[in-house]
């Protein structure tokens, strides 16, 4: 299974911007921890940063046959890009939005998700820890897809 974490624009910055906010942590050091997670749960993760709304639709659109789950940092997108939710919405795999800040406890233009209604789940304000819950909860979302499809094919399999 394949796991394609796509994060938004100025993450790449992460260590260096308002670390009152994002703290010290570099966006590297978050996916090697992600990596090593996924390793360990026999998943593989590759990882993916644009700062411009256009190239994150085509990395959505290219995950169609690629991977079998999405977690995405839309990062200042998330409020505004209608374009990437609707390409979330059009690829249909499970997809889980994550943030390091508390979202809902910072301005308020930034309380209203455009993405969060075509996701599995949304997971905020836990620092960098976010990204390790996101891959949780993936992982958690593809077990029960696997598991489901297994039970429908031994269903299938003793109609027959």
């Amino acid at each position: 299974m394949k796991i394609v974490v796509i994060q938004g624009p100025n993450l790449n910055m992460l260590g260096l911007r308002e670390q009152n906010i994002y703290g010290p942590m570099k966006l590297d050091d978050i996916h090697a921890q992600m990596e090593t997670y996924a390793k360990q749960s026999e998943i593989e993760v590759e990882f993916f940063q644009s700062n411009l709304e256009g190239e994150i639709v085509d990395k959505i659109q290219e995950c169609v046959g690629e991977a079998q789950g999405i977690i995405i940092n839309p990062a200042a997108y998330t409020h505004t890009s209608i374009a990437i939710r609707d390409a979330i919405k059009a690829v249909q795999i499970p997809t889980v939005e994550v943030h390091i800040s508390n979202i809902y406890a910072r301005e308020e233009f930034r309380h209203k998700s455009m993405i969060a209604p075509v996701c599995a789940g949304q997971i905020t304000g836990f620092g960098p820890f976010s990204y390790h819950l996101a891959m949780v909860s993936m992982i958690q979302i593809l077990s029960e897809i696997k598991a489901m499809q297994e039970a429908q094919n031994k269903q299938q399999a003793s109609q027959q």
